[in-house]
């Protein structure tokens, strides 16, 4: 079978309330659009056209790379007329499947069917059934149940907006019928519009059987239209990953607090505290301990790694048995080794961790290698920054450095080496010594504090 796909993605999206065209708008981290073509793509389609219209620039330009033809609808007339653009381009001997660029959770699953039924040379529609149908389609059938057409809400009788089996949009063809329905179709309707769905009618007139399949996750063929849609469709999209999870072995400890905005690799007894975010690609080794409210953003973490309450580590590498957190920030381009120690409201930067090595309490590390068994004391900073370069600070094995340090870069510290607390280093502290740079202590006897005069 030769499929061509047609996604619909031209309209304005008004109830969004947003100069952002609507398939833009993010699920689970990614566009709408975006959603679509992945599943566009798994049907391993020979061609995917995308209808653009409102916005069309800017969906041009975020999916640059994404290997579709653009269609260009310059008035918004209807689905049919939306269809009708695409058309010139798809051979009469392929089918066609019209999907919508703001239905994300359509599966490969249930559009498979559909082409199946359009390859046996009927028309493929794909229902549900709903309690409350208010805002869709009607599926209307001839009495021995096969479908006869398809009423539109605002066209549709009392007895009519009744029915509960609604359409969901997707359909799927031979391109050379529908070639024919669509460039037959009127808009004399209550929109005034060039409605997709009369095509079924049409095909019926014509002696062609049209077949519904009716969708088994009302969530899957929910359109979003607006931001309370949206909002839905994001748990219902979110509650699926968290399945999948949890089916390849996680532990979550509320199925419910858990968003996953890109993809996750993890081994074996991985635990997962609530209000996790996981952002982009994000690997997790095995016994892993995720805390409450953490974002993990681009991070690959080794084995037996905790990682507690309230830290954000993004495009970082992390070693086997680290500890880290609470409150800990660990920055792009950080490599932190096995058995290191980062501990609550201390922030890495671009820096290389040794093993053994612990940075455990309100310290500030930038532009920095440390090396290994390394004691870093509470409130110390790396001067990295000079108002206009970056520079690079080196601290060798076993090194101590005391609280209160300020270590101004470029500056070594020696293996070995210690820096009593408080002080400022601005040249290198050689090894194996003890360097400090304080004021002198003073008392003054007699000293009076001041008071507020009555």
């Amino acid at each position: 079978m030769k499929l061509s796909i047609i996604i619909l993605a031209a309209g304005q999206g008004t109830r969004m309330c947003s100069g952002l065209p609507k398939v833009l708008h993010t699920l689970g981290g990614r566009p709408l659009l975006a959603h679509v073509i992945d599943s566009a793509r798994a049907l391993e389609a020979t061609d995917i056209h995308v209808v653009i219209g409102h916005g069309a620039e800017s969906v041009r330009e975020s999916f640059a790379d994404a290997g579709v033809q653009w269609v260009m609808q310059e008035q918004q007339l209807g689905t049919g007329h939306a269809v009708a653009q695409a058309m010139p381009d798809i051979a009469d001997d392929h089918v066609v499947l019209v999907m919508y660029g703001d239905v994300p959770l359509i599966r490969k699953d249930t559009l498979e069917p559909l082409c199946a039924t359009a390859a046996q040379g009927f028309v493929g529609v794909l229902t549900a059934e709903l309690d409350d149908p208010t805002g869709y389609g009607r599926i209307l059938h001839h009495a021995d149940g096969s479908i006869s057409g398809i009423v539109e809400e605002k066209d549709a009788s009392s007895h009519e907006r009744g029915i509960r089996e609604i359409n969901t949009g997707f359909l799927a063809a031979s391109a050379g019928a529908l070639r024919r329905w669509v460039d037959a179709l009127d808009n004399s309707n209550a929109q005034g519009e060039f409605y997709l769905t009369d095509v079924v009618a049409r095909a019926v007139s014509d002696g062609v059987g049209v077949r519904g399949i009716c969708a088994s996750s009302i969530a899957e063929v929910m359109g979003i239209n607006d931001r309370m849609q949206l909002a839905t469709q994001e748990r219902s999209y979110q509650r699926c990953q968290a399945e999948a999870c949890m089916r390849r072995g996680v532990t979550l400890i509320d199925p419910e607090r858990f968003d996953l905005r890109g993809t996750l690799a993890a081994g074996q007894d991985v635990i997962i505290d609530v209000n996790a975010v996981l952002e982009g690609d994000v690997r997790l080794g095995e016994r892993v301990s995720i805390g409450p409210n953490v974002v993990l953003r681009n991070v690959r973490i080794g084995d037996d790694v905790t990682v507690l309450a309230n830290c954000v580590i993004e495009d970082a590498d992390i070693g086997n048995a680290a500890r880290i957190g609470p409150f800990a920030r660990i920055r792009p381009e950080t490599r932190l080794a096995d058995n290191t120690h980062v501990g609550n409201f201390v922030e890495i930067k671009k820096s290389d961790v040794a093993a053994g090595s612990k940075i455990n309490h309100l310290s500030y590390i930038g532009d920095s290698s440390i090396g290994r068994n390394v004691n870093i004391g509470a409130g110390t900073i790396t001067c990295n920054y000079d108002g206009a370069n970056k520079h690079r600070t080196v601290i060798g094995d076993n090194a101590f450095i005391g609280s209160d340090t300020q270590l101004v870069a470029p500056v070594t510290v020696g293996d070995g080496a210690t820096i009593g607390a408080g002080s400022t280093i601005t040249q290198d502290a050689p090894a194996a010594e003890l360097t400090l740079s304080r004021s002198e202590q003073q008392t003054r006897k007699g000293w009076k504090r001041p008071v507020k005069k009555k």
